[in-house]
């Protein structure tokens, strides 16, 4: 089941609008027939008085129609066919919304999903929208990524809620599952995410990607023990995290160097002091080494590949090369060099 994300109204509201609607109907009708009281005959023949009028608007309205008030001249009468009808019609959908509702959000719903798959291309799947999930997701949003591309296959109730509400559109359902999957368009996506809990699940996922995709679709996923990394590149994982061995790193950098990991921290925190970057080299650049250009050159990626920049050899920037390097966040404050 696809969720996209839509602001609903309130049900008590919704019940207030659908009544104070009502209520209104039914005092314009109330007015026209008061003004117009003397086109219409009782059976008592006494005239309408105001409560006449309430009465014969409500049963009026209601189609109820005992007839014991009726219009009786020509203009009367073209007030009924022209107004009173049509607030009687108008009177019938108010009353029956809630199925109306029902029905229209279902064909809204379809409408938006057909839409919404029209436009889906080049998007981030992002299977589990638990913690490494929605620090994954809040990564892209904060690097620029467009919320709409963003698809969360999640089979938790509350993580369908929580991405829902936070506007990603979701899929409920097993990521396991082929079906599940392709409901998310995994053909034409440009990366997986995997962040499941259990690295049972991230290797299932991973080969039915692959399955899927035949290879073509770049995945990435988090794993929680070491000795599951190699099985789950096995799998088709390109990019494989181990989140245990990660967090083991982080803690004994903290205990040998402190400072480091408020380093390590200020990196990887987007929006506060430095932040690691990517981009094309310039053509300019082409044939420099990485050390003397004004940005710091922290690593160059060349053909996917990682090449060291430190030691006695000496790289030279080529065409089509990436340049990892360090920039200074906007609206940051420089702080004492460690």
């Amino acid at each position: 089941m696809i969720h996209l994300p839509l602001v609903r109204q309130g049900p008590l509201r919704a019940l207030a609008v659908r009544v104070a609607l009502a209520v209104l109907l039914v005092l314009v009708t109330v007015a026209i027939i008061y003004l117009d009281r003397d086109g219409y005959r009782d059976i008592n023949e006494d005239g309408l008085s105001l409560l006449d009028c309430f009465y014969y608007a409500v049963v009026t309205l209601s189609t109820t129609g005992y007839g014991d008030i009726t219009p009786v001249t020509a203009e009367s009468r073209l007030v009924n066919v022209l107004v009173i009808t049509p607030a009687r019609v108008l009177f019938l959908i108010i009353l029956v919304g809630t199925t109306l509702e029902v029905l229209t959000d279902q064909y809204r719903n379809s409408l938006r999903v057909g839409r919404w798959r029209r436009k889906l291309k080049d998007h981030i799947i992002v299977c589990g929208y638990g913690t490494k999930g929605r620090a994954a997701v809040g990564a892209l949003l904060e690097s620029g990524w467009d919320k709409s591309r963003i698809v969360v296959v999640e089979s938790r109730p509350e993580g369908v809620r929580q991405a829902t509400s936070n506007g990603l559109v979701t899929i409920e359902g097993n990521a396991t599952r082929s079906s599940v999957l392709n409901e998310a368009d995994v053909k034409n996506c440009k990366a997986v995410l995997i962040a499941t809990d259990s690295d049972e699940a991230s290797v299932l996922i991973s080969l039915t990607v692959r399955q899927l995709t035949a290879g073509q679709v770049r995945i990435i996923a988090a794993v929680r023990e070491q000795e599951n990394a190699a099985l789950l590149k096995q799998s088709g994982a390109h990019h494989v995290i181990v989140s245990s061995a990660t967090a083991g790193r982080l803690l004994g950098l903290t205990t040998t160097a402190p400072p480091l990991i408020d380093v390590v921290e200020d990196l990887l925190t987007p929006g506060q002091g430095m932040a690691l970057a990517m981009r094309s080299a310039e053509r300019s650049e082409v044939g420099e080494n990485p050390r003397a250009l004004a940005t710091l050159v922290v690593a160059l990626i060349r053909r996917g590949k990682v090449l060291p920049l430190g030691g006695g050899q000496s790289v030279q920037i080529e065409t089509g090369d990436m340049l990892v390097y360090i920039r200074a966040e906007e609206g940051s404050t420089t702080g004492t060099a460690v």
